[in-house]
């Protein structure tokens, strides 16, 4: 009985300081959202999902509407916590790699990878239980996805997170607790987790 999960990372917002969970989107990511929408609403979701913070419920607010249904909100698909000081832009890509280096390595009074991982895979495992043969979409952010996803196939790491968008949709495909393919569906479309299908552009 496959289980289908539409991983949507959420739209653009522009990042201030102490607004992690408040944040919205900007223009830009409020027209994506809508496309987002347009490619997911014919997928037959019947359940939809999402991380506490507001980006990530505003990119999937469109498609609940559409679909009629309600966004489930679950705190630990949050995004992962990097740190209690603030960390220049130049600081965070080494920081990224360290930490995909050492997945206990953390900053001061932020999680490891291993610390986000456990968190969130607890309540993933939850959800393809829960909804098995069923299809859901979780609205998520890049670090905390790349985990989870990396749970299941450790090929995706920091690489994978880095060419990832602002927003981005991938389509895992699970027979019980077996990730067996993953699609991308925001760009081009093709399996990353398989065969190549013919890529045909979305947006």
């Amino acid at each position: 009985m496959k289980t289908i999960v539409y991983m949507v990372r959420h739209a653009e917002s522009s990042y201030t300081e102490g607004t992690e969970r408040t944040r919205g989107l900007t223009l830009e990511g409020k027209l994506n959202a809508a496309k987002i929408t347009e490619i997911l609403k014919g997928e037959g979701i019947h359940f939809v999902i999402s991380s506490p913070h507001a980006r990530a419920v505003l990119t999937l607010e469109g498609l609940a509407a559409e679909l009629e249904l309600d966004i489930q909100i679950m705190e630990d698909l949050r995004e992962r916590h990097f740190s209690d000081d603030m960390i220049a832009d130049e600081e965070f890509e080494p920081a990224a790699k360290r930490m995909f280096e050492d997945p206990d390595y953390t900053l001061p009074g932020g999680e490891s990878n291993t610390v986000c991982q456990n968190r969130a895979v607890v309540v993933f495992k939850q959800i393809l239980e829960e909804y098995k043969g069923k299809k859901v979409a979780i609205g998520t952010h890049g670090h905390v996805m790349t985990l989870m996803m990396n749970y299941f196939d450790s090929s995706y790491g920091l690489d994978f997170m880095n060419q990832t968008k602002k927003p981005d949709i991938y389509r895992l495909q699970f027979e019980e607790m077996e990730l067996e393919q993953v699609t991308r569906l925001w760009g081009e479309n093709r399996v990353i987790g398989g065969s190549i299908e013919k890529e045909c552009d979305v947006v």
